[in-house]
């Protein structure tokens, strides 16, 4: 199976005025998904995801060129044939978030928040801990 079988389909044709706007959405999520290849503290594949869904309906083009491209492609692949994520993406974004959590808890947060962000970020780190490796 390939990226091409697994990309989203337009369910119907899109305006030219919504085609501008996912187009704009996938540009400036390529731009700050590059930013989270680069940096650790943010989430590049995830963003570079969405992008890819955008241009599946916008710019066919735009997509190809993102998923076939060597450094940010695979990810996007790998997602979507088989909803795996790297062991290193996994590690470093379980990591990060332990860091965060540690921040979080020594801060002077409001109890409540500390409890809804540790809660939230224990649901999210399970969940990419159970994501098969790619």
């Amino acid at each position: 199976m390939n990226a091409e079988t697994k990309r989203p389909r337009p369910s119907r044709p899109l305006s030219p005025h919504m085609r501008l706007v996912l187009n704009l959405i996938g540009a400036a999520l390529v731009v700050v998904g590059i930013a989270g290849v680069i940096l650790p503290i943010l989430p590049g594949v995830p963003l570079l995801i969405v992008a890819a869904a955008c241009f599946a309906r916008s710019s066919p083009r735009f997509e190809r060129m993102l998923v076939n491209h060597p450094v940010l492609g695979p990810g996007i692949v790998a997602w979507r044939e088989r909803r795996a994520i790297s062991r290193k993406a996994k590690m470093t974004a379980i990591g990060m978030m332990m860091i965060s959590a540690v921040v979080i808890i020594v801060s002077g947060a409001p109890a409540l928040f500390k409890v809804l962000a540790l809660a939230s970020m224990s649901g999210i780190a399970s969940f990419i801990a159970t994501r098969p490796d790619h």
